[in-house]
């Protein structure tokens, strides 16, 4: 989760009222400000006095956060995100074994010298499940596994995916399993992790 507060904003030398998110991408203003900014897009990042200053589009921006808040800002803004990879827990120590299509690009990447084709050395699944058939088969390569190894299902963001979120947490569930853990994989999908209860 990002951090939020409700702020008086100088933008370029002109002040709001407003709220401040900061996500893992992005800085975003609401209230008389509608700004966003990429994070890895603000320059200058810096404390002074009670306020979170950087420049961004050749603009200096300051957010009175207090002097505590706007260091934990500047902290987050300068320390990079997690990779795909960590969010994942996978790496050529920690591979996973993988069932469904794999055709993501970053879950790809994320994945790459990080799997391994014998479940027993697998430290996890990574099951990429994209319709009803593919969420049985993750269930049954789940069962496979050592029962201290947990599961990543990946699946496609939204209302309109089939199987959803709700379908999949539903089978997983009647199933004996617990959700522990979310993250975004892609713009395209998310990833749900479960542990056997």
């Amino acid at each position: 989760m990002g951090r939020e507060a409700l702020v008086c904003a100088t933008v370029g030398g002109e002040s709001a009222e407003g709220r401040a998110l900061l996500e893992s991408t992005e800085l975003i203003l609401r209230g008389a400000w509608r700004r966003r900014w990429p994070v890895d897009a603000l320059a200058a990042v810096r404390v002074e006095q009670d306020a979170l200053v950087f420049e961004v589009d050749d603009t200096t921006v300051q957010l009175a956060l207090g002097v505590a808040e706007a260091a934990a800002w500047a902290r987050r803004i300068a320390t990079p995100p997690p990779s795909l990879a960590s969010k994942l827990g996978v790496s050529a120590a920690a591979p996973a074994f993988v069932c469904g299509p794999l055709d993501d690009a970053p879950l790809v990447q994320a994945l790459h010298g990080a799997t391994t084709t014998d479940p027993t050395r697998a430290t996890q699944l990574v099951a990429v499940v994209a319709d009803d058939a593919g969420l049985a088969a993750a269930l049954a390569q789940f069962s496979r596994l050592p029962a201290a190894r947990h599961a990543w299902l990946v699946y496609p963001k939204g209302r309109a995916a089939a199987p959803g979120d709700g379908a999949i947490r539903a089978a997983m569930r009647a199933a004996g399993h617990a959700d522990s853990k979310s993250c975004a994989v892609s713009e395209r999908l998310t990833a749900t992790r479960y542990s056997r209860r």
